[in-house]
């Protein structure tokens, strides 16, 4: 079907505002007054619109009027549709002022201490103009703005679980969590420190709700423990690192975080969480820009280098304690 054909080609974007706004406001008078008509005109485009579609959209009720199932659905995509106008209108104005389009990447704690920030150096160096901007937020709250085109692509943790079908997932290494530490910490001493004495310490956890939060709860559960009771939630790096240097706080993290930061360091005691995956998230209904996709390029270099030393690293950890710890996986791009 064309798109000139849907509804005859009779439906106009005034008539979706209307449609919303009647939703909103829960009555024709209060539509009216919100878009500065009259009731009569607001009767009255909706009986235009009613014939349009073919159905009853509101059914009155004793005050004010309620959307028929009919009325729902059409409510949801003008709503859409609308988000959408407006979003649209947002990135002309961003292109108006920068000159070219923005690139708009999304990034949690996984991608944003090592990997984001190497492989943007490497995009600026060849396109120093391109205007780029980052947005941080849990894996589900990017993946929401991916899907309404809010953001280009998403870097960090994968989590396939969220808009399947909506979204593609690149995996660019495997990364473990791993419980990080400051560097004189008295639990480094211990050969295998066990989750359970660690609760003695003061811990940092991620926000409520994240997946990485609800794995590490499942990890306590499976144990048959509570959740340590000296706890600091909170999803911030600076903030994070701060008290761990200064504390005997311990903070369950992605491993290149300890790996990389000479004040701190890793514990040998494993967290079995899953998924480990790091990578990019991309639209599966829409094109990047070509911008996006030197991204990609150079997001898959950097991740090179970064499979290489965690491999490392898994295998120093595992030297330091008695048990196996668990790989890092091959660190093996997948080609975008």
């Amino acid at each position: 079907m064309q798109v000139t054909e849907v509804f005859g080609g009779r439906l106009k974007l005034r008539q979706l505002v209307l449609l919303v706004t009647i939703a909103d406001e829960g009555s024709f008078v209060g539509a009216a007054t919100a878009l500065y008509i009259s009731q009569p005109a607001v009767t009255r485009a909706v009986r235009e619109l009613e014939e349009i579609v073919g159905v009853d959209l509101f059914v009155r009720r004793p005050r004010g009027v309620s959307p028929t199932v009919y009325g729902e659905i059409l409510i949801d995509q003008a709503r859409a549709a609308l988000g959408n106008l407006r979003r649209a209108a947002q990135q002309i104005d961003e292109v108006k002022q920068a000159g070219t389009r923005p690139l708009r990447v999304g990034t949690n704690l996984a991608g944003a201490y090592s990997l984001l920030p190497r492989a943007l150096v490497a995009l600026k160096r060849h396109e120093p103009g391109v205007p780029v901007s980052v947005r941080e937020g849990t894996a589900e709250e990017l993946s929401t703005a991916l899907v309404r085109s809010e953001i280009d692509l998403m870097v960090g943790r994968l989590d396939p679980s969220t808009y399947r079908g909506a979204l593609h997932h690149l995996r660019l290494y495997d990364e473990a969590v791993r419980i990080v530490v400051r560097r004189d910490h008295p639990a480094l001493a211990e050969e295998e420190p066990t989750l359970e004495g660690l609760r003695a310490y003061p811990w940092i956890l991620p926000l409520r709700p994240s997946q990485l939060r609800r794995e590490l709860e499942e990890v306590f559960e499976r144990q048959g423990l509570p959740l340590p009771a000296d706890v600091i939630e909170c999803s911030t790096m600076l903030t994070m690192r701060s008290i761990l240097v200064e504390t005997d706080s311990l903070a369950p993290l992605p491993t290149y975080v300890g790996l990389r930061d000479e004040e701190l360091d890793l514990l040998t005691t494993e967290l079995d969480t899953v998924p480990r995956a790091i990578g990019v998230t991309l639209p599966a209904d829409r094109s990047v820009s070509a911008h996006a996709r030197l991204l990609v390029d150079a997001l898959a270099d950097v991740a090179r280098s970064i499979g290489t030393e965690l491999q490392a690293e898994e295998r120093r950890l595992r030297g330091r304690g008695s048990g196996s710890g668990p790989g890092s996986g091959s660190g093996s791009v997948e080609q975008p």
